[in-house]
């Protein structure tokens, strides 16, 4: 029998709150964490919102502000929600083997130095034509080493290592939008097999700066709903017209459900199935027909050992765009069959904002908390039914259910699909 994985710690910082319990009151109650962008002057850019963490900061988990100065944004909500979930699991206060404890993070790039690559720029453009040479040796000059190194996708993964003595298997994956969730069902495969005992897993990013926003409206794919922030997300409506930028990170503590169990350690949940695919189509476009998403999501229903009848609930990938609520509503149709309509799904991104490759671990602590709590959480700002867009999607407000399986959906560009099936946690 493979190993069984649970479980046992969660954290969290996004747009609705910076912790767990903040956010999920916020999602009960059908808030939205979008508003004016502040980091950054967007003026002139067609998109002028996003979803930004408020109120916090590093020195708010103890640790030193200076030693983190020069560390990515997205590395410190890292390093922040991963203090969350380590201390809410406990696994630190019983002895563990370093060898057999793990990082396995789903994390975006770091901060651009966009200041002084603008000044490399503009002193190499000064007499006309663009001159290598003096971008160079401005660089030589104006750019921070540690400034550069930080913008490593790996780094938070480095630093959590450090911070929590884990020295186990160490890994970063960045499959766009699928990033956190990959991370979180490779760490599981790593438990299952024997590998590890326990694995800290999850995503952290920030997009919100000049670069990240840019290229996003290049793609038309971010929606320019300026004059209503909190109303601009809005998945599968008719009128939807782009996703919310959104930034944070979200930690879990994984566990082998023996090793849990041997210290007493509560239980969130259980990671049942983990499915992934790719549409192997374009480098943006999804499939139209679905193709690797219901692929994906019958293969963590498979994985889980139950049927598409057992499940009671899937957090969307739902991202606010034309084609990805329609192509995720299809997949749906095609997993559930006649049963599609009585399926609840929602998106918690019209809410938070799309957290990119934070999103997927962030969305399994939204799964396990509606299993702990037997509530929906809504998608809002569904006032227009769409034709194409025609299933239960908890419009407006929680709601109140049994919920022993869910699944988790996170699609990326690219065409990486990531289905996690999470289920409450029985002794059989």
């Amino acid at each position: 029998m493979r190993r069984r994985v649970v479980v046992t710690g969660i954290g969290m910082i996004n747009p609705l709150g910076n912790d767990p319990q903040t956010v999920w009151r916020g999602l009960m109650a059908g808030e939205s964490g979008v508003g004016p962008i502040t980091l950054f002057d967007p003026a002139g850019f067609p998109t002028r919102i996003a979803a930004e963490v408020k109120g916090w900061d590093i020195a708010d988990t103890g640790e030193d502000p200076e030693t983190w100065r020069l560390r990515g944004r997205h590395t410190r909500f890292a390093a922040g929600a991963a203090k969350q979930a380590v201390a809410d699991s406990g696994i630190l206060q019983t002895a563990i083997d370093p060898l057999r404890w793990g990082i396995y993070t789903g994390a975006g790039e770091g901060n651009q130095d966009f200041g002084n690559f603008t000044r490399m720029m503009s002193r190499a453009l000064a007499h006309g034509d663009f001159d290598l040479p003096t971008f160079i040796r401005s660089g030589q000059e104006l750019v921070n080493p540690l400034l550069e190194l930080e913008q490593e996708p790996n780094m938070p993964a480095a630093h959590l290592a450090e911070m929590f003595n884990a020295q186990g298997p160490n890994s970063n994956c960045l499959t766009a939008c699928a990033a956190s969730s990959q991370a979180v069902g490779e760490a599981t495969e790593l438990i299952r097999r024997g590998d590890v005992d326990a694995m800290l897993a999850g995503g952290a990013h920030s997009m919100i700066h000049p670069f990240g926003v840019t290229g996003f409206n290049l793609l038309t794919a971010l929606s320019t709903s300026n004059d209503e922030p909190t109303k601009a997300s809005r998945p599968f409506d008719r009128m939807r017209d782009g996703f919310v930028l959104g930034e944070g990170a979200a930690m879990v503590v994984l566990e082998e459900l023996e090793h849990a169990r041997r210290r007493g350690a509560k239980i969130y949940g259980e990671i049942r199935g983990y499915g992934t695919t790719a549409d192997a189509y374009r480098i943006t476009d999804i499939h139209p027909d679905g193709r690797g998403a219901i692929a994906c999501m019958r293969m963590a229903i498979a994985d889980a050992g139950l049927q598409p009848s057992d499940i009671h609930y899937v957090n969307a990938h739902g991202t606010s765009t034309s084609v990805n609520d329609r192509v995720e509503t299809v997949a749906c149709k095609a997993v559930f069959g006649d049963r599609a309509a009585q399926v609840p799904v929602s998106s918690t991104k019209s809410m938070m904002g799309h957290l990119i490759a934070a999103a997927g671990a962030t969305e399994l602590i939204v799964c396990l908390l509606a299993l702990r709590e037997s509530m929906l959480p809504p998608t809002i700002n569904y006032e227009h039914p769409d034709p194409e867009c025609d299933l239960d999607y908890v419009p407006n407000q929680a709601r109140a259910a049994r919920i022993d399986h869910a699944l988790n959906n996170s699609f990326g560009f690219g065409g990486q699909n990531v289905t996690l099936c999470v289920s409450k946690y029985t002794e059989a």
